[in-house]
Order: structure tokens, then sequence, then C-alpha cells
């Protein structure tokens, strides 16, 4: 019983615990709105609560002088009892990547009176142009009339279900407030950090890529016309000459274009000649009849 008890307690305080980092979230979010909130993330030190906010403009978070972190931190501390909270705030590196600011973007066009289509359409470009695997966008609530639908929009790779789709997605939610009701946003992210292997995998395949496109674009190499040359190795008459009077480039065989009459007479001379021993670069093209 007293085992029971004990496991009871601990599950008591993890469930306290869970809802008091999810109200810090739901505050945190409503007062950074205009910096764009993108994220927190809370640890727990040594020295006290570690809260780290993640913004699109960290300038209107902290405020002249730090003034506005100061007075957030002082409201956290009284509203929600952390030991010793310490708030830093980070700048999102990619803002059309980062899921919950997308989901704002999104909020904001619609209430401002952008059409749905229009809205999801233009966010999941956008964050497809931005580099990401994939993105789904479902926006639901009174659209086009007094019953409740759903659109949804998507674009590349998404995980659905499973670990994967707990490793790779990245989840925000908004709501926008209009005239006929409440509109839920939702905005799902696939991005997939690129691994050691891959990185030198595309490394390997970029250089290959390369080396190819210098070797087709090198001029082709010239060929010494070995036929001046005596036996001692210097040319007949050509001693003092440069070595560019020896260079002579390798020439592809003629073509003679004849039509099917003319080929059998051409063939007949060719053979002729080469029985005399004669060597002749020439091919025969075949040119079609008109009828």
């Amino acid at each position: 019983m007293a085992g029971e008890k004990t496991v009871q307690r601990k599950d008591r305080r993890i469930v306290i615990e869970n809802v008091r980092r999810m109200l810090l979230q739901e505050y945190l979010m409503k007062q950074t709105q205009r910096a764009g909130f993108g994220g927190l993330d809370i640890q727990r030190t040594p020295m006290g609560t570690r809260v780290t906010l993640i913004a699109e403009r960290p300038g209107l978070v902290i405020g002249r002088k730090g003034a506005a972190i100061k007075a957030l931190t002082d409201a956290v501390d009284r509203q929600f009892n952390f030991d010793n909270p310490q708030i830093e705030v980070q700048e999102v590196a990619s803002p059309s990547l980062n899921a919950q600011i997308m989901a704002e973007k999104l909020a904001n066009a619609l209430e401002r009176g952008w059409h749905f289509r229009r809205a999801g359409h233009s966010t999941v470009r956008r964050i497809m142009e931005a580099g990401a695997k994939g993105c789904l966008v479902v926006i639901a609530g009174k659209l086009t009339g007094q019953r409740h639908r759903r659109a949804k929009f998507k674009a590349g790779h998404i995980k659905y279900c499973g670990e994967p789709r707990n490793t790779w997605m990245r989840k925000g939610f908004a709501v926008a407030k209009l005239k006929p009701g409440v509109i839920g946003v939702t905005v799902q992210i696939s991005i997939k950090t690129p691994t050691a292997e891959w990185l030198a995998a595309s490394e390997a395949a970029r250089a290959a890529e390369a080396a190819a496109a210098a070797q087709a674009a090198s001029p082709p190499v010239p060929v010494l016309d070995t036929s001046l040359l005596e036996e001692g190795g210097v040319p007949a008459g050509l001693t003092d000459a440069p070595l560019s009077e020896l260079i002579v480039e390798e020439k592809a065989p003629e073509k003679v274009k004849a039509s099917k009459k003319a080929e059998k007479k051409l063939k007949k001379v060719l053979k002729e000649v080469k029985e005399l021993g004669e060597e002749v670069d020439l091919e025969v093209e075949v040119k079609e009849e008109k009828k």
C-alpha cells in the first residue's frame, strides 16, 4: 500500500509540473505575441529554473535596457512559483521553418481578411521554399458557411504516426477570431537534420560532378605528326622550327552525302582503292531521296 501511494504521489507531481509548464507557455505566448513566439524550453539547473524563450524579434522581448524581460521574469516568479526563474531570449534561425511562428502568421492573415485558400497555399509555398522536407496546414472552423469544415494544404513528405512523427515533425497551433466564429490553425513541418554520412556522400557526389564537368570542358589533346620524324627523333628539315608546327590536330574523317543510286558506285570505287593498298578517310552518308 505504501508503494502504491508513493507511485500515485509521483504521478501526481509529474502531472502538476506538466500543467504548470503548459500554463507558463500559454502565458508567455500571449505576452510575446508581437515579438513572434517560436517556442519554449524549460530546464532545471542548480542555480534555479532556466527558461529559454525563442522569438522572431528578441528586441521586443528584452525591451529598452532589459526592462521588459525583467518585468516578465518578476511576473513568472510571482504567478508560477518557479525556483529562481531566469529567462533567456534566443532569435529563431529560420522563421519560415518554425511551426508556431507560421501558425501565428497564418492566423493573422485570416484576421486581416485573407481568403483561407489563398492564405493556406501561400503558407505552404513559403515553408517549402525555405527548405522544409514537407508540411501540412489544417484550417478548421466556419470557413464558407454556418457549418464547421476543415481544409488541408500539404506538400512534400509528411509523417502521420509513430516515432518518426515525434522525431521529425514540428507542430504549431494558433487561433484566428473572426465574425462567424473562431478558426483553428494547425501547422506541421517536417524537418530532417542531415547526418554526417549523408553530408559526406553529398560532398563526394558534388566533387565527382565537378570533375566530370571539368573533363568534358577540357580541349582535345593535340597529336604529334610522327611522319616527319627521322631515326634520331629530329624532324627532317625542321630542326629549328617551333614545336607548334610539329603538332597537328586530329581530324575526323570527311563525310560525303550521296543518294542510294550513287552509293553502290562510291563503294565500288572505295573497294578498288583499298585493294591497291591506299587508305582513304572517307565515309559515305546516304541521303534520302525525295518522293
